[in-house]
């Protein structure tokens, strides 16, 4: 909630929002409506008028909100963001409000924001707690039945509560037709089959995560004509996998292609290339190995999206 002073001097302090809106603006003109927006709790939220004050809490929706041309006044962890999602650059006058997963409400309310963006997942405990100071956007952030249309619909909320949806509607058809481009490039590869995976060291073994059906980027691959080779368990709502690397040996067809994310440390090159099991892996005896360029964020927003379909064909259409 704002005080009457800073309501009553909000024009001459816009240039200090993080905002690309026209300053210029007069209080009470149609861009200064009241918003109200239905999130993923099916809660409704209502704002005095569109947001330009904004606290990210994760990095899809920092994204988001930074693709949308808000620059965020706080984000959680933002030297991560910086490592692993580099397709909406923070700006360095961002304030970090602590951990994802442990965000400090101290910090988040000093900076006097407009309202919170979060995801589903963990909102439970810290929402209600927010909702003391400040008015909470919960996004859906994944859901492996239909995670394309998932992402488009996160990103029409966070525009709406932004009064954005004009930026977004453009946004989402840029992503539909680099998506529709890339589908074309990839024609002749239609039907190969992939992996997708990231991984980290445990103690002498590498943990392996596939994305497998119903992840994010496996509904993009998928999208571009691919198929996914993973046929492992996966959770419902993510549609990510666990395994190790003779887990890995499960994939047979010597046409499999591997794409795999390590913004930081690269198990796949350090942990497992003098691995015997690994290197008789058919997509890697055949050199079938694609990493993902570092800050390509595989649970992003659209920007994420298109830098995944991107590198796709780049590694396949040749």
């Amino acid at each position: 909630m704002r005080i009457a002073a800073i309501v009553a001097g909000a024009a001459l302090l816009l240039t200090a929002c993080g905002t690309t809106e026209d300053t210029t603006t007069p209080t009470g003109a149609a861009g200064d409506a009241p918003v109200t927006v239905t999130d993923s709790r099916g809660k409704e939220v209502r704002l005095d008028a569109p947001a330009k004050r904004v606290v990210a809490l994760e990095w899809a929706e920092a994204e988001m909100v930074v693709s949308l041309g808000v620059t965020p006044v706080g984000v959680a962890d933002t030297k991560g963001y910086r490592t692993w999602d580099t397709a909406a650059p923070l700006g360095d006058e961002v304030e970090d409000v602590g951990k994802r997963n442990e965000p400090s409400v101290d910090s988040i309310v000093a900076l006097d924001p407009d309202v919170v963006v979060m995801a589903a997942g963990r909102e439970a405990t810290l929402a209600p707690r927010l909702e003391k100071y400040v008015p909470v956007v919960v996004t859906k952030a994944s859901d492996a039945s239909r995670n394309l249309d998932r992402l488009r619909e996160d990103f029409t909320l966070v525009a709406k509560t932004l009064g954005k949806t004009a930026e977004a509607d453009r946004i989402l058809s840029e992503m539909d037709g680099k998506l529709d481009g890339a589908t074309t490039a990839l024609k002749a590869k239609a039907g190969t089959p992939f992996l997708m995976a990231d991984g980290w060291l445990k103690g002498s073994t590498v943990d392996i995560r596939p994305f497998g059906k119903g992840s994010l980027v496996s509904d993009i691959a998928e999208r571009l004509g691919l198929r996914n080779a993973w046929t492992g368990q996966v959770d419902a709502r993510w549609g990510l996998g666990q395994t190790d690397v003779e887990g890995l040996t499960a994939v047979t067809d010597p046409a499999t292609v591997l794409f795999y994310s390590a913004s930081e440390d690269d198990v796949f090159t350090t942990g497992l290339a003098q691995n015997p099991v690994w290197q008789r892996l058919p997509f890697v005896s055949s050199g079938k190995v694609y990493k993902f360029k570092p800050g390509t964020w595989t649970f992003g927003g659209p920007r994420s999206a298109v830098a995944v379909a991107d590198q796709i064909v780049a590694a396949l259409a040749k």
